[in-house]
């Protein structure tokens, strides 16, 4: 085991996979000599050569759209986009081109292609590099939609997903790649947990916490923090956005009977709306309450300054708890 950043873990998975397979090509603007805007790519050009870690052009559609002509070839191309809202001028080439050219070509083609996305807020970014937009690609059928956790699964995941013949779009939490865990370089990515699979990561009895990305260690913060009050607080880390595995959450809402989903982005059609509606069709006779969500507001990502008041907190979540166990919280008086 060593201990290493989640970024460094990222570095070092993007390195296996390199070496296991001559056919994984890494793209990106600035990924080579620089390394990428938070040098998760560091060293890998120089030890791999400018024709499997290839700087790009400031052209996302263009970068996406080269991927899909390699896959096509029978490489397994991994792309970075550098900053979660640069992502919208290749939405056309994902959502129309990558997501449906296995279903459209009836199995003939497939599109082995990795889209590596940094997301989410808490760094002090300026307008479009602290953006959640993970829910309209989960939305889209034909693309599988992960986002790790922890050094570890980051490590895992990665090759999971490059070895993957379904194209994967793959979040990193930005602000927790310099948080740092013990990590296995020698697992073996097929011996452990699938990257479909949700992961218990604190048990508890009476609330279930659901949450995924950059937010997993403030619900187990939270869950510590409610131990302390006598509140046992189940957290769930999804892993898997597209598809969710429902299963999972539902074994842990069936015996604790309330639900709690927390993430970064707006609550209008977030993730959160789909695991509470899922749940509850789900768990209706099992739910002691109706499901709660502490998500980020339904406005355009804030000010630096003022972001911290934007995503989810650890106050906020614990108001979350109070609220689907009925004790007294911030909306006491409003509702009803």
């Amino acid at each position: 085991m060593t201990q290493m950043t989640f970024a460094r873990a990222i570095n070092s998975g993007l390195r296996r996979s390199l070496d296991n397979d001559p056919k994984v090509i890494l793209m990106g603007e600035d990924i080579g000599t620089l390394g990428g805007v938070f040098r998760v790519t560091d060293g890998l050009q120089k030890d791999f050569g400018k024709h499997r870690v290839v700087d790009t052009p400031l052209a996302e559609s263009g970068i996406v759209g080269t991927a899909v002509g390699l896959a096509y070839r029978g490489y397994r191309p991994v792309v970075e986009i550098q900053f979660d809202g640069f992502v919208y001028p290749a939405f056309d080439q994902i959502v129309s081109q990558v997501a449906k050219m296995h279903y459209r070509s009836r199995g003939t083609v497939k599109m082995p292609i990795t889209i590596r996305i940094p997301f989410g807020g808490g760094i002090g970014s300026p307008e479009h590099h602290s953006e959640s937009p993970e829910a309209y690609f989960a939305h889209t059928a034909g693309l599988r939609v992960v986002t790790p956790a922890s050094p570890q699964d980051a490590h895992t995941m990665i090759q999971q997903a490059i070895a993957c013949d379904d194209p994967v779009v793959f979040f990193e939490p930005k602000r927790r790649y310099h948080d740092k865990g013990e990590v296995d370089e020698a697992l073996d990515p097929n011996s452990a947990p699938p990257m479909g699979q949700a992961r218990v990561v604190t048990d508890g009895a009476d609330v279930t916490l659901v949450a995924y990305g950059p937010l997993v260690k403030t619900a187990r913060d939270a869950a510590s923090a409610a131990a302390d009050e006598g509140v046992s607080v189940e957290v769930i880390d999804l892993r898997s956005l597209a598809p969710v595995d429902f299963a999972t959450v539902e074994a842990s809402v069936r015996k604790t009977g309330r639900l709690v989903v927390t993430h970064e982005a707006g609550q209008s059609g977030g993730l959160g709306a789909e695991v509470a509606a899922s749940i509850t069709e789900r768990c209706f006779y099992h739910l002691e309450a109706a499901p709660v969500r502490v998500t980020g507001f339904d406005v355009p990502y804030p000010y630096s300054k003022v972001e911290m008041h934007h995503l989810p907190s650890l106050d906020r979540i614990l108001d979350g708890v109070d609220r689907a166990l009925g004790r007294p919280n911030s909306l006491s008086g409003l509702e009803g």
